[in-house]
């Protein structure tokens, strides 16, 4: 594990948190937890869903209980991009390495599309609200426009 510490991989959708967090879990040896695995034990259903059916609110909500809980263990956690929005889970995330995903909006809308499962939000707006919180509390930024998972995990794994 980074020095004793939890792997939290963060970043808008579609910047690739879980396969890169798959592949630093498989290269640390590490369990990984993951926001939309843990939605859907926990609630039932996938963020849009609950994102649809009870609010963006209580989505968020359920996202930042997910860090917030994941947090405890050495384990490499994916953290929903909402979370960083939220005081607690910001100080809660000095305890970890953390690693920001980045892209640009066109590339994370092209992402987006490839699956039904998130909910149905802006990649520019969420981008300009969010990048000041991700500044904020990344250990290390990779630009994942055009790099690969792989090599998103190898500079990460490099940087711990």
């Amino acid at each position: 594990m980074s020095r004793n510490k939890p792997v939290v991989v963060v970043g808008l959708m579609g910047s690739g948190k879980t396969t890169v967090a798959l592949l630093l879990a498989q290269a640390l040896g590490v369990p990984m937890s993951d926001s939309d695995p843990y939605l859907r034990e926990r609630y039932g259903r996938s963020a849009a869903e609950i994102a649809k059916e009870e609010g963006a609110g209580v989505l968020h909500e359920r996202e930042a209980e997910h860090v917030l809980s994941a947090l405890g263990e050495n384990q490499v956690i994916t953290a929903a991009a909402s979370t960083v929005e939220r005081p607690e889970v910001r100080e809660a995330l000095k305890r970890a390495f953390v690693i920001w995903l980045d892209a640009t909006p066109e590339v994370l809308a092209q992402r987006m599309k490839s699956s039904d499962h998130r909910p149905d939000f802006d990649p520019a707006l969420m981008k300009a609200r969010r990048d000041p919180y991700f500044r904020q509390i990344a250990d290390l930024r990779v630009d994942v426009t055009s790099t690969l998972p792989q090599e998103a995990a190898d500079k990460a794994l490099d940087a711990m």
